[in-house]
């Protein structure tokens, strides 16, 4: 959905797009969730010539993030051991699915998730997913299949990277992956797991993870507390998966 000049979008009143402004689901809802931030720090008297600093001392002040126990951290580390290797390697392959400027993106993405779902279900005795790649990928590596080659974390976008790396899939990833390129369609040919570090020696990058996730869960249930009290015209947000903590 994006909307028109006869859909202007407001939160309590206040429009998030001029009348004539396009905006995909996505960038309207991160947009009225910024609102709703602005506004909220206004009501409790912090003023800032930039929204984005204003917004940043209301959640200091809001968000209250507890520090991870040691056993926590122990039980993640334990649940999640390849994601902290050193040297993880993979064999890649994928499908681009670029969003442009202009670009219909839900159109996109479901074209994106009815290849998804044709790959994942395709003979594994042909090359389905070289095909695709060769029909419908934009990266110029759908000349040659998808083959992006054995790749470290460095060689990728970070988004991207932690949508594949620290798993222990193989084949076809069951989901899109998304990244600042676009929409990716990608297969795990083969994994190398590196060296896997002792738990003292990730401690601090366990915690900071732990943190992180905390401070999501924090921020989305503070959202959806702004969103239920307040009054929203033509946008619908649902906290759970709101563009500002993707």
């Amino acid at each position: 959905m994006t909307t028109t000049t006869l859909d202007i979008a407001r939160v309590n009143g206040v429009p998030l797009h001029e009348a004539n402004e396009q905006l995909d689901d996505t960038a309207l809802r991160q947009r009225a969730c910024a609102e709703l931030l602005r506004q909220a720090a206004s009501s409790v008297g912090i003023v800032s010539d930039s929204a984005g600093d204003a917004i940043e001392r209301l959640l200091e002040r809001e968000l209250a993030i507890p520090e991870p126990s040691d056993e926590a951290c122990r039980r993640h580390f334990e649940a999640h051991r390849a994601r902290y290797g050193r040297g993880e390697r993979l064999q890649l392959r994928h499908v681009l699915f670029a969003v442009t400027p202009g670009v219909d993106v839900q159109a996109l993405r479901q074209r994106a998730e009815a290849l998804l779902f044709e790959l994942r279900c395709a003979d594994s005795d042909g090359d389905a997913f070289g095909s695709a790649a060769r029909e419908w990928s934009n990266c110029p590596t759908g000349a040659a299949g998808g083959d992006l080659g054995w790749v470290t974390r460095d060689d990728c976008a970070p988004e991207f990277a932690k949508d594949v790396f620290g798993l222990d899939t193989i084949g076809v990833l069951p989901r899109l992956v998304h990244s600042r390129f676009g929409l990716h369609v990608v297969e795990v040919r083969a994994r190398d797991a590196g060296i896997a570090p002792a738990f003292d020696e990730v401690r601090s990058a366990v915690a900071l993870t732990l943190r992180q996730q905390a401070w999501v869960n924090a921020l989305r249930q503070y959202l959806q507390v702004l969103a239920g009290a307040a009054t929203l015209e033509g946008v619908t947000l649902d906290a759970a998966e709101t563009p500002l903590v993707q």
